[in-house]
């Protein structure tokens, strides 16, 4: 019998692995999936505009410099920019290294999710939350972005997880780690602060010492929030006018039309819009009519998790929108996507449900293959990317000084990524060109193909993916004046001249 024993150990030994394996294997790989998905396409798209803006005008060689431009020049805490100025001593400035912060935070917020889905109603909900954030297109192209929002969105998902645990069991060490996740989300996005009071106002609900330990926590990320207060008066609301000029009914179609086909999925067009909102619908259908069955211990948990969600989502959504009512109008779609986790969460608890059983299953399934395919056709389709600023540089080249770019706001700070070089030409100044090249994109203005100025002529014409390069020669240098190359930009977009850095100028 003493002999038989150790193979009978290492047989159930082998039988433990095998269970542990089938618990983490879906998390395993949809981790990989989400990591496959931001890492492999990581340079496929040119930097924008507000990426190139973080290189050419925030980065700088010392932090203290970079510090002094995200007051001057930004709208955001400070944290991301912190991360990117380290990452950028270490990796460079290339768009790799540039987006690669966000991209990892992309991919960690997978098991973030996962641990918030266990949370709220078990190992399916996990698990169906977690695919939901490993291949929805605006998870992933926010992860394939230098800028705040992959960061914001990893915070957010890492408060609400850690607001979870202090909610269902409260100590101090879990209400310390609350804290410390919740601040962390507030340095990453001004927004963050309507989903950190949501959770702040649920846990005050509570009585007696989970109260205390409550009121604690919200004093605490208080006096966080009153730490950035100045930051926020300095910063005014950098750039953020257009905000203001996107009429509000359209941001709020936005809102919807973002979660469910991806910041760029307005190409795309409503057809599709409705094909992936119908199983959503579907699965909430079937969700709230198996939460309305008979009443169980499993079902009374995955009321109280859908309840704080919609809570959650309400806080994140519905008070910027009142505020923007009010006068106070930051309501832009990209400034919700920490807000669109709560939406995830309701999603997963519903369509989730072991009481859905397989109808719910199919259905989740659905919603899972549509996020997917369309973040695939992103990367497949240059109309559904962001514009391709990198290919417009290489057409135009690096050319002499005797030369002037024209182009609209979004071109400035990303042709100046590429050809560096290029700075803006002051107003009231003259330079002495014999080329001057157009860019923008349709539509055009009507006298696009006009000369600039006397003694050009249209030498060529080029696309690149939608982007368009006109480029006028003279025979000889000229002198042309700021204001004749501002008014002719050949798209109806507030313009911008860039020329090269040794130019000749004349007043």
């Amino acid at each position: 019998m003493s002999a038989a024993a150790p193979p009978l150990a290492h047989a159930g030994s082998r039988r433990d692995a095998a269970a542990e394996l089938a618990r983490w294997w879906p998390l395993a790989a949809l981790t990989l999936l989400a990591a496959v998905l931001r890492l492999s396409t990581l340079d496929l798209q040119s930097l924008w505009y507000d990426e190139a803006f973080t290189v050419v005008r925030d980065l700088h060689p010392g932090l203290i410099s970079t510090l002094h431009s995200v007051v001057h020049t930004e709208n955001n805490p400070p944290l991301w920019y912190l991360i990117a100025w380290a990452d950028s001593r270490v990796l460079g400035t290339g768009a790799v290294a540039l987006r690669l912060p966000s991209a990892l935070c992309g991919i960690a917020l997978v098991p973030v999710a996962w641990g918030i889905g266990s949370e709220l109603a078990g190992r399916r909900t996990a698990t169906l939350m977690a695919a939901l954030v490993a291949v929805n297109p605006l998870y992933v192209w926010y992860s394939q972005e230098a800028r705040p929002y992959g960061l914001y969105v990893f915070t957010a998902g890492l408060a609400i997880l850690c607001f979870l645990r202090a909610d269902r069991a409260p100590t101090r060490s879990r209400m310390a780690l609350f804290v410390l996740s919740a601040a962390l989300a507030m340095l990453s996005h001004y927004f963050a602060v309507f989903l950190v009071g949501g959770m702040i106002l649920w846990l005050l609900r509570a009585p007696g010492e989970r109260r205390r330990l409550a009121v604690g926590a919200a004093a605490a990320l208080v006096l966080a929030g009153l730490a950035l207060l100045p930051l926020v008066i300095a910063q005014g609301g950098h750039g953020t006018q257009w905000i203001g000029r996107w009429s509000l009914s359209s941001r709020l179609q936005a809102i919807p039309q973002y979660y469910l086909t991806g910041y760029s999925g307005g190409p795309l067009g409503h057809g599709v819009e409705l094909l992936v909102a119908l199983p959503v619908l579907a699965g909430l259908v079937i969700g709230v009519r198996a939460l309305m069955g008979a009443p169980s211990a499993d079902s009374a948990r995955e009321r109280e998790g859908l309840l704080v969600m919609l809570w959650l989502a309400a806080a994140g959504i519905l008070v910027p929108l009142a505020l923007a009512l009010l006068g106070a109008d930051y309501l832009a779609p990209r400034n919700l996507v920490g807000a669109m986790l709560p939406v995830s969460a309701v999603i997963a608890i519903l369509v989730g449900s072991p009481r859905t059983g397989r109808a719910g299953a199919l259905v989740g399934t659905l919603i899972v293959l549509a996020s997917l395919v369309i973040t695939i056709d992103v990367n497949l389709s240059p109309r559904l990317q962001r514009g391709n600023w990198r290919s417009l540089a290489h057409a135009i080249g690096r050319g002499p000084a005797t030369r002037a770019v024209t182009t609209v706001q979004l071109g400035e700070t990303p042709l100046q990524y590429y050809l560096p070089g290029l700075r803006s030409l002051r107003r009231g100044t003259k330079v002495l060109v014999d080329e001057v090249d157009e860019t923008g994109y349709a539509p055009l203005r009507r006298d696009a193909t006009r000369p600039p100025a006397a003694g050009f002529v249209l030498a060529s014409r080029e696309d690149r993916d939608g982007l368009i390069l006109l480029r006028f020669t003279s025979s000889s240098p000229r002198f042309v004046s700021e204001a004749e190359l501002r008014r002719h930009v050949i798209t109806p977009a507030h313009p911008e001249v860039l020329v090269p850095g040794d130019a000749r100028l004349s007043a």
